[in-house]
């Protein structure tokens, strides 16, 4: 049941997304690109990176040309000079049409106008002048909803909407003075796992405050990684943006749980001589940096990791195909046989990246809570990391 309500959820707000769009998708229908060949680094790196707009799939004509089926997202851009500008991407035509004196980036129109890769990127929009030039004096503001954003917005959405649903069964009793049904019973032992294995190890008697925290970080980074895996979707989690914001959030509520101890273990180690400190100090500084670095970069390369992956296993069959049909029909089992095997395996790193983030917050947190730990004959030292 619960399962029929998500995809019913979902089937609703891309309904939603094409009743607003539906003539800009249908704009996208009927342009036509010039036939090329395959380019496996434009296919993953379009997978793996932002874009104004929900990418599914290439229809190849008989004449060669190519009609690129997705949904475009608004466009929201200010400048100084022009002040606010929205429009849906559509108008971009994938890059091949500049609007508003503004354009979209592309790899073939960063190479045609040979624009320095390291400045300028894919997704990225500029402003440009009459003949087509770009305006370097017009500084460009984007705050677009793209397709990480959206995506963003819909896992978050899904979230509380199954919290809240979930949570109104309590109230009514479901679940209390009867056995839990539907989603409860889904997610009521993921809950208690995260505060039996999570929450009460690593912070003692104070997880029920730090509880709703570290569950909103788990179910969050799980729902973004699971719909990440559908084709035609973003992976947000994936984005240092996304895992920068929640490496940020945790280093904030890490600061927030500090004590004396904690930070008297940092600048003046206990036990440890004088000259030695000169050395351990600014290690043990550069220490509370590094864990949430170690968040941040842990989840973002796991995650995008494993979508590169599987669109080089699928990109193997082109690319054979390119070389000889028949090779490329020939690989194409070995090839499907092993993207569905990784597959499987990012379902479960889904899982686990969520786990293992929730799991090492916990553990800062209740390092930076540790108390003075005490001796025999009743003298305190400083706070013992764990």
């Amino acid at each position: 049941m619960t399962f029929k309500s998500i995809k019913s959820l979902l089937v609703l707000v891309f309904s939603v997304l094409l009743l607003f769009s539906a003539n800009d998708v249908f704009a996208q229908d009927d342009h036509k690109e010039k036939k090329q060949e395959f380019n496996a680094k434009e296919l993953i790196f379009g997978h793996v990176l932002n874009a104004h707009y929900f990418h599914f799939l290439d229809i190849k004509h008989e004449d060669g040309t190519t009609t690129q089926i997705g949904i475009p997202l608004p466009v929201i851009l200010y400048s100084s000079q022009k002040g606010f500008s929205v429009f849906m991407s559509s108008e971009f035509e994938h890059g091949h049409k500049a609007y508003d004196s503004y354009m979209l980036l592309t790899d073939e129109s960063i190479e045609k106008l040979k624009l320095d890769d390291k400045k300028y990127n894919p997704q990225q929009i500029v402003a440009v002048n009459d003949n087509g030039e770009i305006d370097t004096s017009v500084k460009v503001y984007d705050i677009s909803l793209t397709r990480n954003v959206v995506q963003m917005l819909i896992g978050l959405s899904l979230f509380v909407w199954v919290m809240l649903r979930i949570a109104k069964r309590y109230k009514s009793g479901i679940g209390v003075t009867s056995a839990p049904k539907g989603s409860q019973s889904l997610f009521e032992p993921v809950v208690t796992f995260v505060r039996d294995e999570v929450a009460i190890p690593n912070l003692g008697d104070s997880y029920e405050k730090y509880l709703p925290f570290l569950l909103t970080i788990f179910f969050f980074i799980l729902i973004n990684n699971l719909v990440g895996l559908i084709p035609g979707s973003a992976n947000v989690t994936g984005n240092i943006a996304f895992t920068f914001i929640f490496g940020v959030i945790a280093f904030v509520v890490i600061l927030a749980s500090s004590n004396k101890h904690y930070w008297g273990h940092i600048f003046n180690p206990p036990g440890v001589p004088g000259w030695v400190k000169g050395i351990l100090v600014p290690v043990e500084v550069l220490g509370v940096f590094t864990k949430p670095f170690a968040l941040i970069i842990r989840l973002f390369a796991n995650m995008v990791a494993g979508h590169i992956i599987i669109i080089c296993l699928i990109s193997l069959i082109f690319i054979f195909a390119n070389l000889n049909v028949a090779v490329g029909w020939g690989v194409s089992p070995v090839s499907m046989a092993f993207t569905i095997f990784i597959y499987f395996i990012e379902v479960l790193v889904a899982f686990i990246q969520a786990f293992i983030f929730a799991m090492l917050t916990a553990v800062f947190i209740g390092q930076a809570k540790e108390g003075a730990h005490h001796h025999a004959d009743g003298t305190a030292d400083d706070a013992v990391m764990i």
